[in-house]
């Protein structure tokens, strides 16, 4: 079956932080906390995001408070005085939030914005399905992919996260193609890969080479085992033309 459709994850698929997140928070605590270890914080904002997306999963107690948790829970990891967190906290998530809103904290990716044009011009459907908030509306904007996507799918929104299967289910059935007719383009095992496969969709998992790869999902102990993978998303076009070649 021809692909009509290619969904892309966000975060490490078509855009990335334009510096490392524990040095844009370091970057931001410091006037309100004094300087943090910055390896405390990277340490402290993983754990303090694997807690609370097993806690409330699909931003339930809202973005605002949902990352304001996850801000707090970090400065203290890092070793912040639990009173100082405390009184500057509205001031820091309002600062992270805005950051991490726009360019001024994330970049795409060089074969984003040509990926997506290529695709567009072959006559293949996009779609972005993120396990993010709202605000990544307005980041694919600031970063001018948004006027190429057809669809935007966000677990804020949509009320739940890949890689439950109603989700890409949902994408395809926005834009009108069948499961077996999408392609789902991302970088985290589980929730894309295996999410996807498992909805019926083909799938491809982002492996980048080099530093713009040091922020992948990656498990150490991974099983890629028989998974489609690849370098970068140039090689997604040439795939889709490919599986056309061959129906």
């Amino acid at each position: 079956m021809a692909i009509r459709l290619v969904i892309f994850d966000a975060l490490q698929t078509l855009i990335a932080f334009r510096l490392p997140v524990y040095v844009q928070y370091a970057q931001t605590f410091e006037p309100h906390l004094g300087p943090l270890d910055p390896d405390a914080i990277k340490k402290s904002f993983k754990t303090a995001l694997k807690q609370l997306q097993v806690e409330q999963p699909a931003y339930q107690s809202g973005a605002e408070g949902w990352w304001g948790e996850v801000i707090r829970r970090t400065a203290v990891g890092a070793g912040a005085d639990h009173n100082a967190v405390g009184s500057s906290l509205p001031e820091l998530t309002r600062r992270l939030l805005h950051r991490f809103s726009s360019r001024e904290g994330y970049r795409a990716f060089d074969d984003a914005l040509p990926t997506l044009q290529r695709l567009r011009e072959a006559g293949i459907r996009t779609g972005v399905v993120s396990n993010a908030d709202a605000r990544m509306h307005t980041v694919l904007v600031d970063l001018g992919l948004a006027s190429y996507l057809d669809e935007i799918l966000l677990s804020d929104e949509e009320r739940m996260e890949k890689p439950a299967r109603e989700i890409f289910l949902r994408a395809c059935a926005r834009i009108g193609v069948r499961p077996n007719e999408a392609l789902h383009v991302g970088d985290e095992l589980q929730a894309d890969y295996h999410g996807a496969c498992g909805s019926g969709l083909s799938a491809l998992l982002v492996r980048r080479p080099g530093p713009d790869g040091m922020d992948e999902n990656k498990e150490p102990d991974e099983d890629l085992t028989g998974v489609q993978t690849v370098p970068g998303l140039a090689h997604v076009v040439e795939w889709v033309r490919q599986r056309e070649a061959e129906v």
